[in-house]
Order: structure tokens, then sequence, then C-alpha cells
């Protein structure tokens, strides 16, 4: 591509989003459900037997704070196992305070890994603070929780511990992955190792920590008799790159050529900047394929979601509700980003056509800035696929009631990350019903190609900034300057062609200060700030 030099006393950061009006199959709704004995948390494990769900772990605050000294506070660990029935709006708990010391530390972490097989549900890993260790830690453990037995117990208030099993294994040490389960074979893909407490600052300040993404899928069996716990035939898939993700959706799939397996979507972080990743990545059997030809640009972490198949359309379709996200679409159908990461109330969907290729759009929005760290759970009685996936073809046609989003985090503003208290955002106990109704729906495909390779140095500057992108379609951008009051300073529009820009800024007659720029195409907005010393 061309390269072509601007010389003008701004600063820009630019991305770019084609659209196009599509026609959905289904459309979908929420409707709060009363059911005010249900726990606030998220960022916990499930399970489900008879008609009833467990909780286990997670946490009963908001978000953690930036602080060390306040962040992953373990009084706001969820001490309690929780069982819940809808049908009957009932919740028993039971604490677990009566656990061997290993089972109760890692029962009360935050984003294990699981996934149930049959009657019972495997647990790995978790991140919280070990009272045995004296520090915050990435637990080493696979857990085995029978669940017929567990649910009677919690209902029946009896003793919990012989309900458990855990079996110790470092390569289980593992938080903020995924645990899938195809043809008896697991798979625990991405996350981290995290030993320390969270500080925004680095591993080398305050108190330090230690962070490894295991940029991997862990692919293995699990010998269960019933008594003893042995993980087989471990094999271990690394790619630094394209695996280096967590706090990600990863649901599982069927391909159009009928095969089964996962997507893993999104997730965080970026080598070289503190954003999600925007491809996907498809897991098969003893393979994995990355998407570059799809980015995935709304509900980027972790958060309720749900897949559903049509075989008729051979249609693989996963929704998302709500969360945090780099992008979001504005009251006027504007895509607009911010690199902060905001909390965002949309509820997407990601479909893959019988051609492979995939597309995203938005379906609607969450009643609040709902939906992080929070879980899907089907109704009992839908017609299901391979791993829960949900059969749209067999789904009534109106109002098909299919599951509920329950839990989560619940924020008040869309940026608190930089500002939080402890009171800007909280643990979620509200329960959402999710409804379906099979008709042709309107909806705005995100379709987007990103302007590449965005660097501005230095900053803060004196006299002149450097500012480098690429472009990769043709496009009008308006460029709009404001000073730290908000008042505009500059307005001008620019044709642009694709290709390598370098713009260099005279700024050296700038007063101090903090300044602005937003610039808009006829579909995206994205603002920055910058410092002129």
């Amino acid at each position: 591509m061309m390269k072509n030099l601007w010389f003008i006393a701004a600063l820009a950061m630019l991305t770019s989003s084609a659209f196009a009006q599509q026609e959905n199959a289904f459309s979908i709704y929420l409707q709060e459900e009363p059911f005010p004995e249900f726990p606030a948390m998220h960022s916990f494990v499930e399970g489900h037997h008879a008609g009833k769900w467990v909780f286990i772990g997670g946490r009963t605050d908001g978000l953690h704070q930036r602080q060390p000294f306040a962040a992953f506070d373990p009084d706001f660990n969820n001490l309690s196992i929780y069982v819940a029935d809808f049908a009957t709006h009932q919740v028993w708990s039971k604490p677990l305070n009566d656990l061997p010391t290993d089972l109760l530390e890692q029962l009360q972490s935050s984003n294990m890994e699981f996934v149930q097989r049959g009657d019972v549900l495997y647990i790995t890993g978790g991140y919280g603070y070990s009272l045995a260790v004296g520090e915050w830690v990435t637990y080493p453990y696979l857990t085995a929780v029978d669940l017929p037995g567990l649910v009677s117990a919690v209902v029946g208030g009896q003793p919990v511990g012989p309900y458990f099993r855990q079996l110790t294994d470092e390569r289980m040490r593992v938080t903020g992955g995924y645990l899938g389960l195809q043809n008896d074979e697991f798979y625990l893909v991405g996350g981290q190792v995290f030993q320390g407490r969270y500080n925004p600052h680095g591993p080398d300040h305050g108190p330090g920590f230690y962070q490894k993404y295991t940029n991997a899928i862990k692919q293995f069996t699990i010998e269960d008799d019933g008594t003893t716990l042995a993980i087989g035939n471990y094999i271990e898939t690394i790619d630094s790159l394209n695996l280096h993700r967590r706090d990600y959706n990863m649901a599982p799939q069927i391909f159009p050529n009928g095969s089964q397996g996962f997507t893993v979507f999104s997730g965080v972080f970026q080598y070289d900047q503190d954003l999600p990743w925007l491809n996907t990545v498809d897991v098969f059997p003893n393979s994995y394929q990355v998407n570059n030809d799809f980015n995935q640009y709304l509900n980027q972490y972790h958060t309720a979601h749900a897949g559903l198949f049509s075989a008729s359309q051979n249609e693989m379709h996963t929704l998302f509700f709500g969360g945090i996200s780099r992008y979001y679409l504005d009251a006027n159908g504007v895509l607009k980003e911010d690199p902060e990461v905001p909390f965002v109330n949309t509820i997407s969907l990601v479909t893959r056509k019988a051609d492979g290729s995939m597309l995203e759009s938005k379906l609607g929005e969450m009643p609040a800035l709902l939906g992080a760290s929070a879980s899907f759970l089907p109704a009992d009685g839908l017609a299901t696929l391979s791993n829960g996936i949900l059969d749209l073809d067999a789904a009534p046609d109106q109002d098909a009631f299919i599951g509920y989003v329950v839990g989560g985090i619940e924020s008040t503003l869309p940026n608190i990350l930089f500002i939080d208290d402890g009171t800007l955002s909280d643990a979620s106990g509200r329960v959402f019903k999710v409804f379906l109704t099979k008709q042709a729906t309107n909806v705005v495909e995100i379709k987007g190609q990103q302007y590449f390779g965005l660097k501005v140095f230095p900053n803060p500057a004196a006299d002149k900034l450097t500012v480098n992108f690429s472009v990769p379609v043709d496009d009008e951008v308006q460029l709009i300057f404001k000073d730290s009051t908000g008042k505009a300073l500059l307005q001008e529009k620019r044709k642009v062609s694709p290709g390598d820009y370098e713009l260099t800024y005279e700024i050296a007659q700038w007063p101090v200060g903090v300044y602005f720029l937003e610039v808009r195409n006829n579909r995206f907005e994205v603002s920055s700030s910058f410092i002129k010393k």
C-alpha cells in the first residue's frame, strides 16, 4: 500500500466499519422473573440435576477494585453452596466451612473452569485467597462433584463433604479459561496462572505478582470410577499468539460439515495493548483453526451465552447477553469504540452460515449494564443437540421460553475501573427469562475492517506528535478537536484512500493540558485523549 504524509496540528485515532441490513430468522426478548431469594453472585460455576441448579464459588461484590489492598477481598468470596429451584422459587444453602482446607479454598474461588458429565460436575483451577498459603493463588485441583448427592444434602441440611473428590495436578492450575467436553474428551482451553495480588501497575510494583497465560489447549480424559480420579491421554497444544486469551466465551458448535467442537470468542488481552482480541479460534478433536476472516466487535469478555442450531438451514447461532466490550452501538446505530472497554448492555448474535462465513448482529439490549460473568441456564424440557446446543428447528414458533440469564455484575456506569471505590457495581441477584420468536427480523450486521497498527508518539508531547495507521477502504472522515471543557477547537473533513498514513502534528502553540479528538464516518465514531506538556 502507498504511504501518505499529512501535516496538521491534531491527533487522530481511527477505526472504520461497514454495515448492512440482514434478515435474522428469530428475535428474542427478556422478562425479569421475581426471585427475591436468589443469591447475588458472579464468576461462579453451576450444575444441574432433577430440575434444580447448583451454584458454587464466585464472588458477591462487583468489579474488582484497582488498589491491590482492596482487589479480590476474600470477605466477598461466595462461602456457600446454593441449590435453586426456578419452578418453585426456592433456594437452599450450605456453608463450605465443614470441608477440608483444599476443597474449602478452591470452592470459594472465582473463575474456575467447569463442565458436567452425566451426574458429575468437574471443576478445575480458580483464583482466590489461600489462608493456608497466606497469598492469592490459582489452585492446582481437579474436583469432582456428585450432583445428586450434593443436591440431596443441601436441601436436607446434611454434610456435603462426601459428595466431593479432589485431585492435585499442576496441569489443572488455570483460572479464566474454559473447560469443554466432547466425545468423552475434555478440553481445558486458554486461561492463565495468576499468583499474588492483583496490581494494575504490573508484576514488579507494590506487592507484585506472577502471571502466565497457558497459551494452550489441554486435551485429556478423566478416569472416574466413583472413588478415584485420574487424568489420562493428556495432550497439550501450545500457540503463544492465538491461544493467548482469558476471560472469554467458549461455546459448543456444530460446524457446516456436521462436525462438532467449540469456538473460542474474543477474550483478552492482546500482547501489545490492553485490548480484547477480535478474531476467533475453532477447536476440533485433536486440532484447531484460527479464523482471521471474522472480527467479533461486541460482547468480548465472559458473559452469559447460548448456542442454537438449525439443521434445516445448517446455521449455528451463538447468543451473547451484555457484559464488557470494546465496541457498542449507540442509540443511532453508530458503532463506537471505547478503548477503556466498558460495561455494555448489548445482546448480540454471531451466526455461522452454511458456507462457513460468520456474521455478527445486534438483537437487543439488557435492561441495565448487566451480563458480565453471568450464566445462561437452559430451560428444562427443551429439545437439545450435542453439548446442550438448543435445537432451533424444534422450538415453538412464538414466545418459546429457552432459559434464564442469572447472576453476573451490574454496573452503574460504563467505565468504573479508574474511579471505583467498591460502590459503583455489585453482584447481581436478578433473574431474567429469555424468550425466542421465530419470525424474520431485520438486524444490522456488523461487518467491519479495522484501521490497523495505530501508533501515537510521544504522548505527552511538547512540540510535535506523530501517528501511524493504515486505512483498508476508501472513506470520508470528520475530525473534531476539543479542549478539556468539551469546546470544539477545530473541525474538518478528509477523504482517505487505502494505504498507510503517517501524520505529524505541530502543537507547540497549544496551551499545556489535556485534549480530545473525535473521529467519525457515517457509521462509526471513536475518541482519544492526549496531553500537551
